[in-house]
């Protein structure tokens, strides 16, 4: 109880010390605590390409039909770089997510067309994706081989495996209930998508578990020497990323394709690195925000839509793409040292 007081009168110490700081240094105060919103940079962005396409092709970009694809571009997006941005933040990456996204579905519907419930189906599908997420960590953490050469190695295996089962588009299910909460119905997959973004972001922010996680990718050394289950933790970064990708693959399918391509997309994964990059998540660990990747997939998924809108090619968003991480990875480092900076002083 005594430390507990101790703590609450030192947070309560510590806001005032804040106010304090910001009623005495007036809007410039303001205005350093809103440079260190990590995520700031890129909703500004996100709003300033909203409001251009807008201007450029009202009828065309706005309405709610367009919204709609835009949403369908972000949702998968956002779920796959939920986990990639833990397994970042950890100092790791997983290359093959873009592969379980696509072998996950494939297995679930192999399972229902052997007579399988769907939802039962669904989660042993999601137990597999979970197995190699296993996998990935076990050989990673336990083997010390670099993560993008494990992960690299798994994406093969996982295209092969699923080639395997089918070689063909898989029809996705439709008409139960279970199917429209999954993606049947328009805005679904976009609820899911910002329901585990909030949730992540809340896991990386606010739990013992996420401290845990930004002080591996911080100094996996010093976490270990502090009592840290390292190991575990990258394993269980693995794990979330891979069922993620299997589950995003899931949804996707139902919600646009209304089938399941068993050949992958890695599309999907480098741009969920680049959402979780352009959000403000350090590529090499101990700093990262899921919210962040969300808003940079919803700066992606403008861009890409606005681009098809005003009539650019396909080509000119990857060139896009490229220069936007680059750009994002200077302001991470610019913004790094200010806030540093502004600690010290």
């Amino acid at each position: 109880m005594t430390e507990e007081k101790t703590k609450s009168r030192a947070a309560e110490a510590g806001s005032a010390l804040t106010a304090s700081r910001l009623r005495s240094a007036g809007l410039a105060g303001v205005g350093t605590s809103l440079l260190r919103v990590r995520e700031l940079s890129v909703i500004v962005v996100a709003a300033a390409l909203f409001a251009y396409f807008s201007i450029r092709k009202p009828g065309a970009f706005v309405g709610l039909d367009n919204f709609s694809n835009v949403c369908d571009f972000v949702s998968a997006w956002t779920i796959i770089a939920a986990g990639e941005v833990m397994l970042l933040v950890c100092g790791e990456i997983d290359l093959s997510a873009g592969m379980m996204y696509a072998m996950t579905p494939v297995i679930m519907m192999s399972l229902n067309g052997d007579g399988i419930p769907l939802f039962i189906a669904l989660v042993m599908a999601l137990l597999i994706s979970a197995t190699f997420g296993v996998f990935n960590g076990l050989v990673t953490v336990f083997l010390g081989l670099p993560a993008f050469i494990t992960t690299l190695g798994t994406l093969f295996l996982v295209q092969g495996l699923a080639l395997k089962i089918s070689n063909s588009p898989v029809t996705a299910p439709t008409g139960s209930n279970l199917s429209q909460a999954l993606g049947g119905w328009r805005w679904s997959e976009i609820f899911w998508a910002i329901a585990i973004a909030v949730a992540m972001q809340i896991v990386l922010t606010s739990t013992k578990w996420g401290a845990y996680t930004i002080a591996t990718g911080g100094n996996a050394l010093a976490a270990a020497e502090a009592g840290i289950k390292v190991h575990i933790i990258k394993i269980r970064a693995f794990v979330i990323t891979a069922v993620f990708a299997g589950f995003a693959g899931i949804l996707d399918g139902i919600h646009i394709s209304h089938s399941y391509d068993p050949n992958g997309n890695n599309d999907y994964m480098f741009t969920a690195v680049a959402a979780s990059v352009i959000g403000g998540t350090a590529l090499l660990g101990g700093s990262g925000t899921v919210i962040g990747a969300f808003f940079g997939a919803c700066l992606l998924g403008i861009l890409r839509d606005g681009f098809n809108v005003i009539g650019l090619s396909a080509t000119s968003f990857i060139v896009v793409e490229g220069l936007a991480i680059i750009l994002a990875m200077v302001l991470n480092t610019q913004l790094t040292r200010f806030r540093r900076g502004a600690k010290v002083a």
